[in-house]
């Protein structure tokens, strides 16, 4: 008897937006997310939304959805954008995808109070939401790669302490609104030289806003 002859099975050709993504590629998308809130394109309920749809995205086509439109931050990679158009916030070449240090941290509090100090790593802009809450930043002793950091405060109804180290300076004149509170910049540093220099801008209701260098031992 001859063998029978199996039927032949077609396979569909992978695409790139077929193709398995790796955290590091889920976790990119999600700082690509915290990018477009600090830049207004979303709000709180959406980038929790969006991001929970991207740590569980298993393709570049289920990860890119959550960022079809938004201009100019779909993955170069899923096959979803013209050849001529690159993102300018895909990570370098052999750069890791995940570099937490690029982009916005965004920060969120209510009812609790906002801390980071001792040695950290400082992005190049930050996002600070609180309400009813103490905030302090101390960059003192941190990590800090970049000659400009930008700090968007939106402060309500909680002070607000940022310690630059010495040789740093501030810019405090994009400050927009101050309410039922005041800016009280010890280090006299607005306006003048130093690095790294610290843009501020945004709000603070209900609260002061202290600007301090670190404080000094008896003999320092």
């Amino acid at each position: 008897m001859g063998e029978e002859e199996q039927p032949a099975t077609e396979t569909k050709p992978l695409t790139g937006r077929d193709i398995r993504v790796s955290d590091a590629e889920r976790e990119h998308v999600v700082e690509v997310l915290q990018k477009a809130i600090g830049l207004g394109m979303l709000n709180l309920d959406e980038f929790t939304e969006r991001t929970d749809r991207a740590l569980a995205s298993k393709t570049r086509g289920e990860l890119n959805a959550v960022l079809t439109d938004l201009p100019g931050l779909v993955h170069p990679e899923a096959g979803m954008v013209p050849r001529r158009q690159q993102n300018p916030w895909a990570p370098p070449p052999q750069q890791p995808a995940y570099a937490s240090t690029s982009g916005v941290m965004e920060l969120n509090g209510k009812y609790s109070a906002l801390q980071r100090n001792g040695n950290w790593l400082v992005p190049e802009s930050m996002v600070i939401r609180n309400k009813y809450g103490a905030t302090k930043l101390d960059f003192s002793q941190a990590e800090i790669r970049y000659p400009v950091v930008h700090i968007e405060l939106q402060a309500k109804w909680g002070p607000v302490e940022i310690t630059i180290p010495e040789d740093g300076a501030v810019d405090t004149n994009s400050i927009t609104d101050i309410k039922f509170g005041n800016l009280d910049d010890r280090t006299r540093s607005n306006g003048r030289p130093g690095t790294p220099r610290f843009v501020i801008t945004g709000r603070v209701h209900g609260g002061s806003l202290i600007i301090k260098y670190p404080r000094r031992g008896f003999f320092g």
